[in-house]
């Protein structure tokens, strides 16, 4: 990826909401599943960025380079708006989720303004607070990481009916200890963790201990990499009530997401 092209194609004094016509941002979501109900409960984001120089980028290509400016925060605020547009829209379609998801950079995590701009921005587009989960990277368990703004601003937006989704947990070199800092809802269980499940009674225990973990922290875990219903039975046992991945559906354009046509009718995902 060039750099150099990123930061140009970004840097401006406000980011451009379109693009030759298109969205700047562009968010697909993904499923996220009850096991014991097969239902979708929640939506998990996942957000392209059209620039003018180097066409669209994935995540990983850009939110390094965009998280070292105060682009992050910009394309926070567009990735929040797109999801309060794409979550009313599901709701007129009378499809019932708990939360949708959006990638919180660290910038505005520990920006001392980040309540009141949430909070204005929420309620002028009229939309409750619970409906948005943020997202956050696991480099927040990084030792250079801001403990007491990160933890005091997540638990000024808790207050204000907000969850928040920790990425990535129990990946090598995961400092999970450091999850005592961060009183978060929900942990995406990272598939270096979910590969192990069914491999020998050793690893499964493994995985009931970071299962049990998470949940002692008061956080509920997510498991991802999902494949099959004999891992999703597995980690149902272990304590895990919900699964992302294959086994719950590949991020799609919101438009192609369908309720089913009963209420007990299971769809796996294309």
């Amino acid at each position: 990826m060039e750099e150099k092209g990123l930061q140009a194609a970004t840097d401006s004094e406000e980011i451009q909401t379109t693009v030759d016509g298109v969205r700047a941002v562009d968010m697909h979501l993904r499923n996220i599943r009850e096991i014991s109900s097969g239902d979708v409960v929640f939506f998990q984001s996942r957000t392209q960025l059209h620039t003018p120089g180097l066409g669209t980028l994935m995540p990983e290509a850009y939110r390094e380079t965009a998280e070292a400016t105060e682009q992050a925060n910009e394309l926070f605020e567009l990735e929040v708006m797109q999801a309060i547009d794409i979550s009313k829209r599901l709701m007129e379609r009378d499809f019932f989720f708990r939360w949708v998801s959006v990638y919180m950079p660290l910038r505005a995590l520990v920006d001392s303004r980040i309540e009141r701009k949430l909070l204005s921005l929420f309620e002028s587009n009229e939309y409750p607070t619970g409906k948005i989960t943020f997202a956050l990277s696991g480099n927040i368990l990084d030792e250079k990481s801001d403990d007491k703004r990160i933890s005091e601003n997540i638990l000024k937006l808790r207050n204000r009916g907000f969850h928040f989704l920790l990425e990535g947990f129990g990946a090598d070199n995961c400092p999970m200890m450091r999850l005592s800092s961060f009183e978060v809802d929900y942990c995406l269980l990272h598939h270096d963790v979910t590969r192990y499940i069914g491999q020998s009674t050793r690893a499964d225990n493994a995985v009931n201990s970071i299962v049990g973990f998470v949940s002692e922290m008061g956080a509920e875990a997510i498991a991802d990499g999902i494949k099959d219903s004999s891992q999703a039975e597995k980690l149902y046992e272990c304590g895990c009530s919900y699964i992302a991945g294959p086994l719950a559906g590949k991020y799609m354009n919101p438009s192609y997401i369908r309720k089913p046509k009963e209420k007990d009718e299971k769809v796996e995902g294309s």
